[in-house]
């Protein structure tokens, strides 16, 4: 009898998961801890992350950047997110596919009932570990908003919230910009 061949000898299985994710048709998909998870936001979700990038686009093009939805890679791992919003300087975004959490300004992830968990938990940890400096999570489900700061690889040390959807929340330097979250609630 025959056994079946190993098809992870000799491969690296994360480059190979982040090839594979790159190369889906059609919807966009992201890697969350080594599970292909499609990015199909509601016109809810939509809408919170609009009523966001409208009151911080001002301000990024200030600094030179560019606020998006682009892939992120967190090498050493099996995750590839797609953000509901990054801020990363325009140099980086030209010709860029996936940059890192670090290169970021401003990281923002708008809960949905299907991934409310993992935004809360496992990419706050994540995109801390990977030093996002500033990630915003905007909770549908909560009705919150909580700013995460200072990175460590045990988590972000500093947080401002939550606040309940109404709440006026400042982003600091560089930003500088007051988010008013009356449109969300």
């Amino acid at each position: 009898m025959t056994s079946a061949p190993d098809y992870n000898q000799g491969i690296d299985t994360e480059r190979a998961l982040k090839f594979a994710v790159q190369r889906i048709r059609g919807d966009r998909v992201q890697i969350i801890e080594g599970i292909i998870e499609p990015v199909t936001p509601t016109w809810d979700h939509e809408l919170a992350a609009k009523l966001v990038r409208r009151q911080i686009e001002g301000r990024v093009d200030e600094l030179g950047c560019v606020e998006g939805s682009g892939n992120l890679d967190l090498p050493g791992s099996s995750n590839w997110f797609v953000p509901d919003i990054a801020v990363v300087p325009e140099n980086l975004a030209k010709g860029g596919s996936a940059l890192l959490p670090d290169q970021t300004l401003l990281i923002v992830e708008v809960t949905s009932e299907s991934n409310a968990e993992t935004d809360r938990v496992v990419k706050r940890r994540r995109y801390a570990e990977y030093g996002a400096p500033l990630y915003l999570l905007v909770d549908r489900i909560d009705r919150t908003i909580t700013l995460f700061s200072e990175p460590q690889k045990i988590g972000y040390t500093q947080l401002d919230g939550p606040h309940p959807f109404g709440t006026t929340l400042r982003l600091p330097h560089p930003f500088d910009v007051d988010v008013d979250t009356s449109g969300l609630a």
